[in-house]
């Protein structure tokens, strides 16, 4: 067991860190029979360690945390740390119903994880004080700071991001509902040293948006299998360089948002598909999740095609 920093220091290296890079989702990879595939994680987490990410997320929405058992989350978790090796923030997640998130909480901070991204509790709608209590309920269990995930049925009001703020070892918020209105609002009732980042659905095709109301860091699932095209984006974006922007929006993010939408659950299946493409071992997905049917691989293939000869690489 790795004794993780104290809330603060980990909210200043994730800050150094979204500063620099974007944030990294890898895929958990699976064999052909669903087994999971330790070496092909470990290789898969090695590449995006390469490409200089700002922080590595296991376990997450992309890495399919939902399809996980406690034994493989350990050894993902576990693994992400070994290759990490401590040079970027590792940031686990958990989920569900806060007792079942605390028990994978224990097991993240046991393989050595730096912090926790809850996801959005499973199922059912509930009150904003019940939103509340869900990371109260938490927070008490744990030692790892916290980052709450609001997505789908959780959704914070300024006045309950404050009393999460409150809670000593909750240090940030990932948005996925590109609300611009209500994220402003959470940004100005929220501490000076609070995190926030970008978690849309590929976040960069809204990250200027972001930026506008303060939130410049984002997460990228294409980092996962294109970290040449999500690097020049990342670097264009912040040099204020609107015409690499645009190109790169064009002719690359917005088709892929278009072919993400045509079938639920591709927001993942297609990165996966991406990444075995690229030649990353990393397995199909886990059902409910399916994979892309040959037409829509037949059409992932021409825009990662076009997307690498952009920015100058090759599939």
């Amino acid at each position: 067991m790795t004794v993780s920093a104290g809330p603060v220091a980990v909210a200043q290296r994730l800050r150094d860190g979204m500063a620099d890079g974007v944030l990294s989702f890898p895929l958990t990879a699976f064999r052909d029979d669903g087994a999971l595939d330790p070496d092909g994680y470990r290789a898969h987490v090695a590449e995006r360690l390469a490409a200089a990410p700002g922080a590595v997320f296991p376990a997450c929405g992309t890495g399919e945390f939902f399809s996980l058992d406690e034994d493989e989350y350990r050894q993902v978790v576990t693994l992400t740390v070994e290759e990490a090796a401590g040079r970027v923030p590792v940031v686990a997640g958990t989920g569900y119903g806060w007792a079942q998130a605390v028990r994978f909480a224990r097991i993240a901070e046991d393989a050595g994880a730096d912090a926790l991204l809850v996801l959005p509790h499973y199922l059912v709608a509930a009150p904003q004080d019940g939103l509340v209590a869900q990371l109260e309920q938490i927070a008490a269990r744990t030692p790892l700071p916290l980052i709450a995930y609001q997505r789908g049925q959780v959704a914070f009001t300024a006045g309950s991001l404050r009393r999460i703020a409150a809670l000593p070892n909750v240090i940030g918020l990932k948005d996925g509902h590109s609300d611009l209105d209500r994220l402003q609002r959470l940004t100005l009732a929220a501490p000076e040293d609070f995190l926030f980042f970008n978690g849309a659905s590929t976040a960069e095709l809204q990250a200027r948006a972001y930026a506008t109301v303060g939130v410049p860091a984002y997460s990228s699932a294409v980092h996962a299998f294109a970290p040449e095209i999500a690097g020049a984006f990342f670097t264009a974006l912040r040099a204020h360089d609107h015409g690499t922007v645009d190109t790169l929006l064009r002719d690359f993010y917005v088709p892929l948002v278009e072919l993400r939408d045509r079938v639920p659950g591709y927001a993942v299946s297609l990165v996966k598909a991406a990444a075995r493409l690229r030649g990353h071992s990393v397995g199909p997905v886990r059902a409910p999740l399916t994979d892309p049917s040959p037409a829509d691989l037949a059409a992932l293939t021409t825009l990662l095609t076009t997307g690498l000869d952009l920015v100058g690489a090759t599939l």
